[in-house]
């Protein structure tokens, strides 16, 4: 296995992470840099920083987030999703945020390749949102949105916008490939919209199916409930 894969699957840092630490010197194979490329056998001793690592086994999970969690391991006392989850899941980094007052699908996994094409701008991977507005969308609005996109301080907003009822014109579903910060918030807001729920559903192949709130499954296979809020 070659060194900066290894160095990834490990510690569940991206490739590129991986690279870099190599080439800071950080990565030692049997007490000695690797050369870049250079592969790793069952008997190596690979450290980084003084540690020894150990291939971990690729985990990827999905939780069903509820409003009121955060996704960080330092709450600064507000409970955070890590809560949620078993002591030997904690190593699991999330792919992608959602927000405190935030709910639904959220992938955690040590898979650095993964995280990386789930999150990079050139995969453009789909995530589908429930949102449920404070007072009903203005058809102008719809179309500003889906049209133009919505001017906002890092750039133009713009995603799809489906009715989640007919004639209910408070409750849409959102899908977009961006993942900016609080950016669903932020477009309605700059319209004078107040958000009482939003909630992911999709995210690229991934679908939160019927796994309840504070709920966990392997994401590779059909759902398998754990860990269910109480």
């Amino acid at each position: 296995m070659r060194i900066n894969k290894y160095l990834a699957q490990a510690t569940g840092m991206s490739r590129r992470a991986a690279d870099q630490a190599i080439g800071q010197g950080s990565v030692l194979i049997n007490g000695h840099q690797p050369t870049p490329g250079q592969d790793v056998t069952p008997s190596d001793e690979v450290t980084c920083n003084g540690k020894r690592l150990r291939v971990q086994a690729i985990r990827t999970i999905m939780l069903n987030k509820p409003a009121g969690y955060v996704v960080s391991r330092d709450g600064q006392g507000s409970h955070t999703v890590y809560d949620l989850l078993p002591a030997e899941l904690h190593s699991l980094k999330p792919v992608g945020r959602l927000d405190k007052y935030s709910s639904g699908l959220l992938l955690l996994t040590n898979d650095g390749s993964l995280a990386n094409q789930l999150t990079h701008p050139r995969y453009a991977k789909a995530k589908v949102y429930e949102v449920s507005l404070s007072q009903p969308l203005q058809p102008l609005h719809r179309q500003m949105i889906q049209d133009r996109g919505i001017r906002l301080d890092d750039g133009p907003s713009q995603f799809g916008l489906e009715r989640m009822e007919d004639g209910n014109d408070t409750k849409w579903r959102i899908r977009m490939h961006e993942g900016r910060n609080r950016q669903i918030r932020r477009t309605f807001l700059a319209l004078g919209y107040g958000i009482s729920s939003l909630h992911r559903t999709h995210f690229g192949s991934y679908s939160l199916g019927q796994l309840k709130p504070g709920s966990w499954a392997k994401a590779a296979t059909s759902i398998a409930i754990s860990s269910p809020l109480v």
